[in-house]
């Protein structure tokens, strides 16, 4: 994949905006979840506007690249939730139903 000036590639092969450290797999994850491009100058409220219109509009243009270089990324980060301990709903409901008792005592 050949990168346009703002966006560099780490030895190790991140792809990050340049001059940041927020990596291109980051706006395009929100990017595909729904974020719209002024939503995510406030997620990432360094990013000037423009650019990240800029790293938009290369990702739409080498989307399946892009998609191929960021999958790693996403498929380590839902390794990662999926191992996390968690509290289910049942659980949760109990415990609010104890808390809840435990005021109306």
């Amino acid at each position: 994949m050949i990168l346009p000036d703002f966006l560099a590639q780490d030895p190790d092969g991140f792809v990050r905006v340049a001059g940041h450290r927020i990596g291109l797999h980051h706006l395009v994850h929100f990017y595909n979840e729904g974020y719209s491009p002024e939503m995510l100058a406030d997620q990432f409220p360094t990013l000037p506007l423009p650019i990240i219109h800029k790293v938009i509009a290369f990702y739409l243009e080498n989307r399946a690249e892009v998609d191929a270089h960021c999958a790693p990324f996403h498929d380590d980060v839902l390794r990662q939730v999926q191992s996390a301990p968690g509290t289910d709903l049942a659980e949760l409901r109990r415990r609010f139903e104890a808390l809840r008792s435990a005021e109306a005592s």
